[in-house]
């Protein structure tokens, strides 16, 4: 995330053409981050997962990957037993 582009109070500037000075434009664009930052952290959130299974279950493919899951999803129904 980058910080809201804001500029409260009109700085000093020159206008290219006439070569007069002159105060930039106020500018005052988002004002809220919390959509935007909604998304970059559902973004990120997804890339640490798919880390995360992918450390857990390796693998060079989707078949292999799925193969690995469903063998890890095995071995954890053994461990718990007959199911109530």
């Amino acid at each position: 995330m980058k910080p809201i582009p804001t500029l409260l109070i009109a700085l000093r500037s020159v206008d290219l053409a006439t070569k007069e000075p002159q105060k930039a434009s106020v500018e005052r664009s988002d004002t809220c981050v919390v959509p935007a930052a909604g998304v970059v952290a559902e973004a990120m959130l997804a890339l640490v997962l798919a880390d995360a299974l992918l450390e857990k279950t390796g693998g060079d493919s989707l078949g292999e990957v799925l193969a690995h899951l469903e063998t890890t999803r095995a071995q954890q129904r053994a461990l718990a037993g007959p199911s109530e």
